[in-house]
């Protein structure tokens, strides 16, 4: 029997038929997906498919950003660690250079070299040069208890400092491990997240993609056009700066925890945006989120940076008219966007 051609098949049967068939291939990227968690409901349209594609978008979004936050957070401790281990070279100096004077003094003393009380008021000549002479050894005397002070003191800082710099390393070392195991962690996470999104089709990424940013057709309709309309003007240098140099990054990947020039995570893209302008930024969205001054929704300027969900987990760059440029998620690219749902602050970096 012949088979019946696609014309000869309703419409709405092809339709319901091509639903079915990627809601199918949908749920079992799912299933592998979440092949680590609790069974769930299966989901019923591939909408819901797609936004839990999404959902472990964001999950590894704010995994990335706490890798940059531990990051910022080792390289901070390394500084300190480098620094308390100079304190100690340098004590350690100072601690010989006091120890060599105190043997000269010693060794003064024990010759006989030094000048006694005794043997100045035999060797004056008059009541004044005695007096002289006292006051000079009491001088020669303070000096020396200064200089054993000094001795003293210079020990005790070497071994605090060499404390210090030991117990830094080893909190630096400590935290640079779990880092790593951390960051294979998430790097299976992104390479289990990148198979299934793209094994979605062109339709479905980009339903996958909106739903990560809580922008449904209706809403995107609504809103400004993903272009500036115009010129962007901030209302500082620094800003413009950092703005202009944000855009000129459009079309770039999202790679996680990249800082350019070639990829960008959010916070990377921030920070990056900003270095260009002289201001130095951490590249972890939560730690920027507590630089500058605080914004109102309602007094976003171009240039300031607007953050999102609780814990931040996403930052972007503010150019008006409602609109950000930034790096969404893993699958996307450094682009210009609605500001997002789950705005939860923004911050005034400069002007």
């Amino acid at each position: 029997m012949a088979t019946p051609s696609d014309a000869a098949v309703p419409a709405s049967t092809r339709r319901s038929s091509a639903a079915g068939r990627a809601l199918l291939a949908l749920a079992a990227v799912v299933g592998v997906l979440f092949s680590t968690v609790p069974a769930q409901a299966a989901p019923a349209t591939s909408a819901q498919a797609a936004e839990l594609v999404a959902a472990k978008g964001h999950e590894l979004e704010i995994v990335t950003e706490e890798f940059n936050e531990a990051r910022e957070a080792l390289i901070a401790q390394r500084a300190a660690a480098e620094a308390a281990a100079a304190t100690f070279a340098q004590a350690t100096t100072d601690l010989g250079t006091a120890q060599q004077q105190v043997r000269g003094i010693a060794r003064s003393a024990y010759t006989g070299e030094g000048t006694g009380s005794f043997r100045a008021l035999m060797t004056s000549d008059s009541a004044d040069e005695f007096v002289g002479r006292i006051a000079t050894l009491q001088s020669i005397a303070g000096h020396q208890n200064a200089v054993l002070e000094q001795a003293a003191v210079a020990s005790v800082a070497a071994a605090q400092a060499q404390a210090s710099a030991q117990q830094l390393a080893a909190e630096a070392q400590a935290q640079f491990d779990a880092l790593e195991a951390k960051q294979a962690g998430l790097q299976a996470q992104v390479d289990e997240y990148r198979a299934a999104f793209a094994a979605l089709s062109a339709q479905e990424q980009q339903a996958a993609v909106a739903a990560h940013h809580g922008e449904d057709r209706a809403s995107r309709a609504e809103r400004a056009p993903a272009a500036p309309a115009g010129p962007i003007v901030a209302n500082s240098e620094a800003a413009q700066v950092a703005v202009d140099t944000a855009m000129a990054q459009r079309g770039k990947p999202y790679i996680w925890a990249a800082s350019g020039p070639g990829s960008f995570d959010c916070s990377g893209l921030t920070a990056y945006a900003y270095r260009a302008a002289g201001v130095s930024l951490p590249h972890s969205s939560r730690m920027q989120a507590g630089m500058g001054q605080p914004v109102s929704r309602e007094d976003l300027q171009p240039g300031d940076l607007v953050f999102f969900y609780s814990p931040v987990s996403h930052v972007g760059i503010y150019i008006g008219n409602g609109q950000m440029v930034h790096a969404p998620t893993s699958g996307d690219v450094v682009k210009v966007s609605p500001i997002m749902s789950g705005f939860s602050g923004a911050r005034r970096i400069a002007g």
